[in-house]
């Protein structure tokens, strides 16, 4: 039978002492991630719900509810989604939580947005800058994958989507800004 010395004992127990922290280090970093994304959500909430953007949001409810076809005069409701998008897309926030926060005025005013009228595509056609609200962009195809993994597919159907749309912005369209 084969006898181990006590070095080596210390070593193998230094070895599993380190991998031990480590992996300890490694939750403890993911616990502190975590905390921090559920926290700048909270913050984002607030924001979101502060009297100047539901006065933002309800300023561009009315315009794609009218159906105009001049260029946006606001665009603070979707600079925030693409704040989101690029902070989600950098990790910084969590893709659920954010869907769970925002999920619905995020795929409404993107539809919104693009339908009937597509002002994000004029946007972009007008700066000649294609990655104009492209954070928005990748966030609203985010939110609908996770749309279509729990909803079903059917959820997303054209019609389905437009009559949402439409219903969230009439909602948003008399939010209370006081």
């Amino acid at each position: 039978m084969v006898s181990i010395d006590v070095a080596t004992w210390a070593a193998i127990g230094a070895w599993v002492l380190v991998i031990g922290t480590l992996v300890l280090m490694y939750w403890q970093t993911r616990q502190a991630q975590q905390l921090n994304a559920a926290n700048s959500i909270l913050t984002l909430r607030e924001r979101f719900d502060s009297p100047r953007m539901r006065q933002a949001r309800r300023q561009l409810a009315l315009h794609l509810l009218s159906d105009r076809k001049e260029d946006l005069t606001s665009v603070e409701v979707a600079t925030f989604f693409e704040l989101i998008g690029a902070l989600t897309r950098r990790k910084v926030l969590d893709v659920d939580l954010v869907w769970e926060a925002f999920g619905t005025w995020i795929t409404n005013y993107y539809f919104a947005l693009r339908n009937p009228i597509d002002l994000i595509g004029r946007t972009r056609s007008e700066l000649k800058d294609p990655l104009v609200f492209h954070e928005f962009e990748w966030l609203y195809q985010k939110v609908m994958d996770i749309d279509r993994h729990s909803l079903g597919p059917t959820h997303t159907a054209q019609l389905e989507r437009e009559e949402e749309s439409r219903a969230i912005m009439r909602l948003e369209s008399n939010l209370d800004v006081s």
